[in-house]
């Protein structure tokens, strides 16, 4: 039987197969913006105990110190998470990752509105750091997925400071709220609008233009997994993104989310009115790096990591100013101060297109996952550092720090950053040495300002 040859004026039967979106286009800002809006809402909940710090210590009748190992347990899970949330955007895709996140978050807070006791609030921050590690890398892996290689780097280093505007919002609303509503409500919205985050992230984020690889069959997963992260750690590339994270994050992460508010009353003297401005410059200007500084490395790829070098430097320069000064340093010495921390967390962001750049995209989310570490590392390091210098010079176990205490305490930062620079500087050394034996021509591709694609 002969099968007539199709009508040219008739359309064929079925829907026309849909057009693929393509890289750069209205869907990949579509989906950037929702990514974007549930990492905000992550930097709100993990803000909103800063806002809350006073009733806090009402709540549970603690101190000072003994609030302050909330954000170190949080940052504590936020670090080990890293590797084991690349490894699952590898196998299941952000968009899974983000709803699982938010979920988290709005579970944790859940469990904070109601929390009396501290065992029952220590255990929501820890569930509230595993929500916010789901997260914030996830985002991150939306980029190189929608993005050209050559707008994937600016594009990540304007991504990371606008969630900036989370401290924002719990700083003005959730702060408006508490002082309103009191407590228990107060959380319990917050844990409402992460479930609201959730849903636009399921109905409107897609993992890839092209949708998401099949997952690794669970009997091989295991393996498959440490196969990756094996892989990723040994290329160079990534270990120069682990090194550079962890010499350009901790300066502005540990002077925003820890010491900076009691350096700038306790040890300055400020008002809180005149240091919570501060923190305001600090947090708004880094919106405007974001762009700019951003635009200057993505300009120049080959420089990015002596880019990094440079605006570490610059800090370390601003603090010996700061540290060095008779006294209380002057209010314009202090604005000084918070307007050049934030360019080190642009350079730190810029760390996650290294990974790109180094690393197929069947493991690029192990390699994320590593490099984020290193940037929490030294946070860590920093944090752990200057509570503890500050215990060790202060007599007596007092919690009146004086000005000289803060001064001998932030100067802990020069050995994280010797250590950062010695260990970047080596690894950029070892990436051009690799590069040369294995692609002469895509160095000197990169030396003249080309991005570089991913491996296959």
């Amino acid at each position: 039987m002969m099968v007539p040859p199709p009508d040219p004026g008739r359309e064929p039967r079925g829907r026309p197969p849909a057009p693929r979106p393509v890289l750069g286009g209205r869907t990949a800002w579509v989906v950037l913006t929702v990514g974007q809006f549930a990492a905000v809402i992550a930097v709100l909940q993990r803000s909103s105990l800063g806002v809350a710090t006073t009733d806090a210590f009402a709540r549970f009748g603690i101190a000072a110190a003994t609030l302050a190992t909330f954000s170190v347990v949080q940052l504590l899970v936020y670090a080990a998470m890293q590797v084991p949330v690349g490894v699952l955007i590898d196998r299941y895709g952000s968009k899974r990752l983000i709803v699982a996140g938010s979920l988290v978050l709005a579970a944790a807070q859940t469990m904070f509105a109601f929390a009396q006791s501290l065992p029952l609030a220590f255990a929501a921050r820890i569930v509230l750091g595993i929500g916010d590690a789901l997260t914030f890398i996830s985002v991150m892996r939306l980029v190189p997925a929608w993005f050209p290689a050559h707008r994937s780097g600016q594009i990540t280093t304007a991504v990371g400071p606008l969630n900036q505007l989370g401290f924002i919002v719990s700083g003005v609303g959730f702060a408006a709220v508490l002082a309103a509503a009191g407590w228990t409500p107060s959380f319990l919205l917050a844990a409402l609008i992460s479930v609201l985050a959730a849903g636009v992230v399921l109905l409107l984020l897609r993992d890839a233009p092209h949708g998401r690889r099949p997952c690794v069959p669970l009997g091989r997963a295991l393996a498959v997994a440490g196969h990756d992260i094996s892989e990723a750690w040994a290329e160079p590339g990534t270990r120069l993104a682990f090194w550079l994270g962890f010499l350009t994050l901790f300066p502005g992460m540990m002077f925003g989310v820890m010491w900076g508010y009691p350096f700038l009353v306790v040890g300055q003297g400020l008002s809180p009115g005149a240091a919570g401005a501060l923190m305001t410059v600090l947090a708004l200007s880094g919106l405007v790096y974001g762009v700019s500084v951003g635009a200057l490395m993505n300009r120049h790829p080959y420089y990015r990591s002596r880019i990094g070098i440079g605006l570490a430097g610059l800090a370390a320069a601003v603090w010996a100013a700061v540290l060095l000064w008779p006294g209380a340093a002057p209010l314009w010495l202090l604005v000084v101060l918070v307007l050049v921390l934030p360019p080190t967390g642009v350079a730190a962001i810029m760390s996650f297109d290294f990974a790109r750049t180094f690393n197929p995209a069947s493991r690029l989310g192990s390699a994320i996952g590593l490099v984020n570490v290193g940037g929490f590392t030294g946070t860590l390091l920093a944090v752990l550092a200057i509570g503890l210098v500050l215990q060790l010079v202060t007599p007596g176990g007092s919690t009146a720090y004086s000005l000289a205490a803060f001064k001998w305490a932030f100067a802990t930062q020069y050995a994280l950053w010797a250590v950062g620079t010695v260990q970047t500087l080596r690894y950029r050394r070892r990436v051009e040495r690799d590069l040369a034996e294995r692609d002469p021509e895509a160095l000197a591709a990169l030396r003249r300002g080309v991005h570089l694609p991913p491996p296959a």
